[in-house]
């Protein structure tokens, strides 16, 4: 199998801190979107990894061709893990294929025991083997169940958001522990008006269930509703985790079973994307459940009708979400320090010097993302031009998202895996790039970020723009031509964002020089006197509760 820049994701992500509050995906139906499309989210989350883009090349393969699929662990040996290779394997940018299907994915861990150490697949090899073989989402689902079944699984609990150009699933799967290979799964069609979100928790509960089993594909099937394992129910059973009538029982109850963390740091990312395209007062009814009381409300709905249909646009505008406006807005509070910002350096749990124990809030947009994506899958259009990969390295918060099409036939260099070293600074690397813009925003928040978000704004403008032109040229031409020129296209894109990042990094340094603020209009400078930007009110308010009058100006008569 040839790899291109592959990432070996697992690798990088299985050492990392929180890792059960990383990750988000927000998913939206066809008849939710503005123009009819599908799309999915992904922002990729954990301290002190890269995630650059990868790109895997299409190919026949010779009959009896096996691959290694092991992965090379911290402090584990290396071994080999051969599964059978498919006789052709498609395309992939990306997290999305060149049939316009795209698998994102969120951990939410479950009961430890049933992790197979002996499983061939961990989730990301699970989806990079399924994304080279599958046409559609259904199919996709079906390769998973096989590929599980045939070479064990050997990740946590772990969601799936399973896209194509005509519909999206999500997909809740765990293993069965030590020395068994297969999986016990459910997934559910997205509803094509509904959106809905995953965020590191299992969240499926009741499903539809069907009367047999479908013998050739060894899973039941509810056509175009729900797919399930075949002892999903009685493998509950068998474990100790359930032992009521069928028809009650939750696949998240019994595999993946909520705690105040659960609540907080994974199920409040999924009420403030609802809340942000329904009825606030209606979402606000679920703060109870938010605040860890059960008693009163025990879950959010699965997925809910936006008030107005959803475009690209306000899925990146959602993936920066930090609370705002929300009764958890983390800007509003003294905790936001004197520049109000969303952005917190403590661990989500944390202790006070009374020992009283603490949390702090986990958003959408967070300063550990190694990348984001909003993927885009259009059945109007050629594969190649519809399917759509917004993408970057670092917060989503902080950067430009950049489209890159699945059509392409080479990653940009500013996101390749060799130019994005974690600990070797580069103007080449857009991680980096991301990065050295975003720590100087960071600590002065409300001073600098107007700046950045003009920036953003007006990159991701003209690329909207420009989009609809390539577009139309791009449908009329052969595939060998649309495929180098939908390259170049990406290759343009990505350096205009790193061009106009390296401009905004000088840009700042001299703006907010000594932290006060050179006058500025449409990010270049002009005649005037600085300014010093004001500390939020919050802050202020506390500072003076807390040191009494020690700062407060004297009247002197």
């Amino acid at each position: 199998m040839k790899r291109i820049f592959i990432l070996a994701f697992a690798l990088l992500l299985i050492a990392q801190p929180n890792r059960t509050e990383a990750c988000t995906n927000l998913i939206v139906g066809k008849k939710a979107s503005t123009d009819g499309s599908v799309m999915c989210t992904y922002n990729c989350d954990a301290f002190g990894f890269v995630s650059p883009l990868t790109y895997l090349v299409p190919g026949q393969h010779p009959a009896g061709e096996m691959i290694n699929v092991a992965r090379m662990w911290p402090g584990a040996p290396y071994t080999e893990k051969l599964i059978r290779q498919a006789p052709y394997t498609y395309g992939v940018v990306g997290l999305m294929n060149e049939n316009q299907v795209t698998i994102v994915e969120t951990t939410w861990g479950g009961r430890k025991e049933l992790v197979n150490r002996e499983g061939y697949l961990d989730y990301f090899t699970l989806m990079e083997l399924t994304l080279q073989r599958c046409t559609t989402a259904r199919h996709a689902i079906e390769i998973m169940h096989q590929l599980v079944q045939e070479y064990g699984y050997n990740s946590t609990g772990e969601s799936f958001a399973i896209c194509d150009k005509e519909e999206a699933w999500i997909m809740e799967l765990i293993g069965k522990g030590e020395g068994r290979k297969g999986g016990v799964w459910v997934a559910l069609k997205l509803p094509d008006d509904c959106i809905t979100a995953y965020a590191n928790s299992s969240r499926i509960q009741q499903f539809p269930q069907a009367k047999k089993i479908d013998k050739k594909l060894g899973f039941y099937v509810i056509d175009g509703v729900c797919m399930y394992s075949a002892d999903v129910i009685s493998f509950a059973r068998e474990m100790g985790y359930y032992n009521g009538a069928d028809k009650d029982f939750s696949y998240r109850e019994a595999y993946g079973p909520m705690d105040f963390g659960k609540i907080r740091f994974c199920e409040a990312r999924v009420w403030s994307f609802f809340r942000r395209h329904t009825d606030k007062a209606e979402m606000d009814k679920y703060l109870p459940f938010i605040n860890g009381n059960m008693n009163v409300i025990d879950h959010l709905p699965l997925w809910i009708k936006p008030d107005k249909p959803l475009s690209v646009r306000d899925l990146m505008e959602d993936m920066r979400d930090h609370y705002e406006g929300t009764a958890l807005d983390m800007t509003a509070d003294l905790s936001a320090g004197p520049w109000g910002s969303p952005y917190r350096n403590q661990p989500t749990r944390f202790v006070s010097a009374d020992s009283t124990a603490m949390f702090r809030e986990r958003p959408i947009g967070c300063q550990q993302s190694g990348m984001t994506m909003v993927c885009q899958m259009r059945s109007w259009l050629p594969d190649a031009v519809g399917g759509v990969t917004y993408f970057n390295m670092d917060d989503a918060t902080m950067v430009a998202y950049v489209p890159v099409y699945c059509g392409i036939n080479r990653v940009p260099e500013p996101f390749r895996r060799e130019n994005n070293n974690i600990r070797e600074f580069s103007t080449k690397s857009a991680f980096w790039m991301n990065n050295f813009v975003a720590n100087m925003v960071y600590p002065r928040w409300s001073a600098m970020f107007p700046d950045l978000r003009d920036a953003q704004k007006e990159l991701e403008d003209y690329y909207a723009q420009d989009q609809k032109e390539v577009e139309q040229q791009a449908v009329k031409m052969t595939a060998s031509e649309r495929a180098n020129f939908l390259t170049r296209k990406t290759d343009s894109y990505t350096d205009m964002m790193m061009t106009r990042w390296d401009k905004l990094a000088k840009f700042l340094i001299v703006k907010h020089n000594d932290q006060i603020m050179l006058p500025s209009e449409n990010g270049e400078f002009v005649r005037g006197r600085h300014t010093s930007p004001a500390y939020a009110p919050a802050f202020i308010e506390a500072v003076k509760e807390k040191t009494g009058e020690r700062y407060v100006q004297p009247k002197i008569e």
